[in-house]
Order: C-alpha cells, then sequence, then structure tokens
C-alpha cells in the first residue's frame, strides 16, 4: 500500500482554501441589493457569475472529500473501472483522480 500523505497534505490544504473561497461567496450572495436599480442589475449578474464560480468550487470540495475518503477506505489509487493501480505520476498530477490513464482517455 502506497503513502499517500502528501497528497492528503494538498488535499486538505486544498479544501480549507476552497471552503473559505465559498463562505466568502456566500456571504457576497446573501448581501443587500442597492437601492439604484441599474446598480441592482449589476449585482445581480455579479451574483449569477458568483453562483456558477460556487458551483464550480462545490463541485471540486466534493471530488476532494470523496479522494479524501478513498484513502481513508483505503481504495485510493485504484481504478474505479477496471481496478488495476493509477499511477503515482497521475495522481500526484490529479489527486482526484478515479480511473487510471487507460481508462480516463
Amino acid at each position: 500500500m502506497d503513502d499517500y500523505s502528501g497528497i492528503r497534505v494538498r488535499l486538505e490544504e486544498r479544501l480549507g482554501e476552497l471552503l473559505e473561497r465559498v463562505e466568502d461567496i456566500e456571504d457576497d450572495l446573501r448581501g443587500p441589493l442597492d437601492a439604484d436599480f441599474s446598480e441592482q442589475a449589476v449585482d445581480l449578474a455579479d451574483d449569477e457569475a458568483l453562483e456558477g464560480v460556487d458551483a464550480v468550487l462545490r463541485n471540486e470540495i466534493s471530488q476532494i472529500r470523496m479522494a479524501l475518503q478513498r484513502m481513508d477506505n483505503g481504495t485510493y489509487g485504484t481504478c474505479s473501472q477496471c481496478g488495476k493501480a493509477i499511477s503515482r505520476a497521475r495522481l500526484e498530477a490529479r489527486p482526484i483522480a478515479t480511473r487510471c490513464i487507460d481508462c480516463a482517455q
């Protein structure tokens, strides 16, 4: 069994960063609208963009949490499709990978 402690640290650090960013976005989205109608239109457009960013961040958070869970249950580094080992280089490059390079293509 490989030691993925370095990858775990990177994933946990990234998770912390993402959670902070999501919290900032949520705080921004909860803010009141400007009294000026033209400013409200700009604020709503900005909110729509922020909601898109929030969705992308939440997806990455979910993938990181699943990778950490795979580490905890001993299935990290095993291809979910063919069952073979995922190369260390692939996991270093894409720590949330669930498939080996052959199955991912």
